[in-house]
């Protein structure tokens, strides 16, 4: 289950987000539901179609359990599978 505590730990797909602060202001608002995920970067899709955004350039905000939790990009710029902990 996720929580604030192990976000950062967990799949990012299927969840919904908004870029709180980042170094291209032109995607300050940007929010939508992630559809999939790489080492560096989000695929959203927003009300005005798909958009993909650099991870470590921005702080994220997402929901979870009826609280708002804001992750810093660097953080979790890595590959899902490395950020999950699964090893081959």
């Amino acid at each position: 289950m996720i929580t604030a505590n192990n976000i950062t730990s967990h799949e990012f797909i299927g969840l919904n987000t908004e870029i709180v602060q980042s170094t291209n202001p032109q995607v300050i608002g940007l929010n939508g539901r992630i559809e999939n995920e790489t080492k560096s970067m989000f695929t959203i899709n927003t009300e005005n179609g798909m958009r993909s955004i650099a991870k470590s350039t921005s702080n994220w905000k997402f929901s979870i359990d009826n609280s708002e939790v804001i992750v810093e990009g660097s953080k979790i710029a890595k590959r899902p599978f490395d950020r999950i902990g699964g090893k081959a």
